[in-house]
């Protein structure tokens, strides 16, 4: 029996989530499968895997041979390169104790990377909305601007306008008297 180490598709349109499942090949792919080692969910940024590393590592051990998106997932996690320290072990190239020092050097490099670009994508949400911020006190002043002015340009033609109110019956009333004394 053919074992692939793939994935299972789940989720809705457009906004789909992984399991990583061991099946047989020739089982469809969200049909029967053997064990589930995993899942992986592409709409995070960046990412989010959980992974059995221990079961994953045993079945490639026994000849399950992973898709090439999941044999991109196991590197990413770091299965491979322990299948391939615990294959240094075996030939006797390495001792356990290298092995795992290289392997956890290697893990908190890993880490230290996903943190970082968490990091970055914090900062750069940040900035962000302090640029929307920014940009929004700008719109909003320039609208408060715009309101003064034209309560200026109002109040201004309301005075122009009880001005010339004010001198029309001035005017007016001398005309209407001087008819009368004739």
């Amino acid at each position: 029996m053919a074992v692939k180490i793939r994935l299972q598709r789940h989720g809705k349109k457009n906004f789909a989530f992984f399991r990583i499942v061991v099946a047989d090949s020739r089982a469809p792919r969200n049909g029967r499968f053997i064990e589930q080692i995993g899942s992986y969910n592409p709409n995070t940024n960046p990412a989010t895997i959980v992974l059995k590393s221990d079961r994953a590592l045993a079945w490639l051990n026994v000849g399950a041979q992973p898709t090439l998106v999941c044999r991109r997932i196991l590197s990413y996690e770091g299965v491979l390169l322990r299948k391939h320290l615990d294959g240094g072990v075996a030939k006797g190239a390495l001792t356990a104790e290298q092995a795992d020092q290289k392997w956890n050097e290697w893990k908190a490099a890993q880490t230290a990377k996903i943190e970082a670009k968490k990091q970055g994508l914090n900062q750069a949400a940040i900035e962000a909305r302090k640029a929307a911020k920014a940009e929004e006190q700008k719109v909003n002043a320039a609208r408060a601007e715009a309101i003064a002015k034209k309560a200026a340009e109002l109040a201004a033609a309301k005075a122009a306008e009880e001005a010339a109110a004010q001198e029309a019956p001035a005017e007016e009333t001398p005309a209407e008297e001087a008819p009368a004394a004739e």
